[in-house]
């Protein structure tokens, strides 16, 4: 019925299947646009998403408390002023404002006392951030 009426020029029986190929290929485009203005093309079905265990995994919980143990044990070696600005380093201190807090004349020496403190942090910890090798 559809066919007599919208496509009442296709007379012959050749001429439907070229003609059947471009609605297809017309169904198929609007679908693919449909689809981007959607944002569905490239996404990832739900079901297929694989998520991460977020239970305690027990290797990484004793990897980490060694690792913490291990920098309490060097933190507590520390002296007090290099203590005191990774502190505040931790606490989100800008370089600026550990120089006012601690009575820096200079934003360099406070560069120093840090690149030191570091230094010193990594010696205490055997040499290396990871743990003992």
């Amino acid at each position: 019925m559809l066919l007599h009426e919208k496509y009442a020029h296709v007379e012959r029986l050749e001429e439907l299947l070229p003609l059947s190929l471009q609605i297809l290929r017309f169904k198929m485009m609007a679908v693919y646009r449909k689809a981007a203005r959607r944002g569905e093309r490239g996404s990832i079905s739900v079901d297929d998403v694989q998520l991460p265990d977020l239970g305690s995994d027990p290797g990484a919980y004793m990897e980490r408390k060694e690792m913490l143990d291990r920098l309490r044990h060097a933190m507590s070696g520390l002296c007090e002023r290099c203590r005191q600005l990774l502190r505040l380093k931790l606490e989100g201190k800008s370089f600026a404002e550990i120089q006012k807090h601690m009575g820096a004349r200079s934003i360099n020496t406070v560069y120093t006392w840090d690149f030191r403190c570091r230094k010193e942090l990594l010696d205490l910890l055997g040499g290396s951030w990871e743990g003992r090798r």
